[in-house]
């Protein structure tokens, strides 16, 4: 398995428009609208940096794991890092066999319309 790019490193946050005119009114980034990500439980903003994104997440619904984040963490922080593979089956293969444990039975859409999964934090020096 080989990684592609650092897609995105996705920041949760108790206060999504201060997280979001943070980025773009004092950095001055391209800061997209929010979009609600129902299915995953967030409602996401993407800061575009060219050669990758920061996500910013916020909870959506009852039921969303930002939620919980965000109880253990008032503050926010850093909630995952995406990296692209070239086949994300064969990829989740080879790290089920080297002992990884994966989140997800099988991978879902995410954001932006591509395959993911999330590998356990504490497989990975704790990072989801």
């Amino acid at each position: 398995m080989i990684l592609g790019e650092l897609n995105h490193v996705a920041i949760a946050v108790p206060d999504l428009e201060k997280a979001s005119a943070y980025y773009r009114d004092v950095l001055r980034a391209d800061v997209s609208e929010p979009h609600a990500q129902p299915d995953h439980g967030v409602y996401t903003v993407f800061v575009n940096l060219g050669n990758s994104k920061i996500e910013l997440l916020h909870p959506y619904g009852d039921k969303s794991p930002i939620a919980n984040f965000l109880s253990r963490n008032k503050d926010g922080g850093m909630h995952h890092v995406c990296l692209e593979v070239n086949d994300i089956h064969k990829a989740v293969a080879a790290v089920k066999a080297r002992g990884v444990r994966v989140l997800d039975k099988e991978p879902k859409v995410g954001a932006h319309g591509k395959l993911v999964v999330f590998l356990h934090p504490k497989d990975c020096g704790g990072v989801l």
